[in-house]
Order: C-alpha cells, then structure tokens, then sequence
C-alpha cells in the first residue's frame, strides 16, 4: 500500500512539474522562429522608458510588475526578453505559473543583432 501511495505521489508532482517551467531559446532560434510564425507574441518586459528607446519589432510592451494582467490563450507561444536577461526570467516563471505552457525567455536585448526600433 505504502509503494502505491507513493507512486502516486511521484507521479502527480512529475505531471505537475512537466507544464510548471518554462524553456530558453537561442536569440538566433527565436528571430527564426518569429520570422516565420506571426502568432508568436513578443513581450519586452522592460519599464515603458526603456521600451520607448528601443525594442525589437512587433514586441508588445508589458512591464515584469504587469506581467499578470496579461490575457491570452493558455497555448499561445509567447517569447519574453529584457535588458539583459534577469526580468525575462522571472516573466517567463510568473507566466508559466499562470498557466501559460508555451513560454520561451528569449534573454537581454543587450546581445540582439537583429533589427529593432
């Protein structure tokens, strides 16, 4: 009885901890990706006044304190970057809490090569 209970155990926080993080990807990866996929959604989690001075294009500006207002499908592949990684980091985990299953923290735009405005 006790090895089936903890069975169930391991397999209820295994299930819970697959879907509970998020995935980084390479910044060459992403701009790929972005390139061919028009419904992933770009979030700089940056202050406003940073946004302003640059972003990558088609990024959505949400600050990290703003981060859980955000309202889309659960689904939906969102990229997350900052200045230079740490914000990201904690977005793409505040998301994933939320529910989000998608959720790639894309780092800094400090080491961006591509365009931007």
């Amino acid at each position: 009885m006790k090895k089936i209970i903890i069975t169930i155990f391991l397999s209820i926080t295994l299930v819970g901890c697959s879907n509970s993080s998020y995935k980084t990807i390479d910044q060459a990866e992403a701009y790929k990706a972005m390139s061919l996929d028009d419904s992933i959604v770009v979030i700089d989690v940056r202050t406003t006044s940073e946004y302003n001075e640059k972003h990558i294009i088609d990024a959505i500006n949400i600050p990290l304190d703003n981060i859980d207002s955000i309202d889309l499908d659960k689904n939906t592949t969102i990229y997350v970057y900052c200045q230079s990684g740490e914000r990201s980091k904690e977005a793409a985990q505040k998301l994933t809490e939320l529910g989000y299953s998608n959720v790639y923290d894309m780092g800094g735009i400090n080491t961006w090569t591509y365009e931007t405005e």
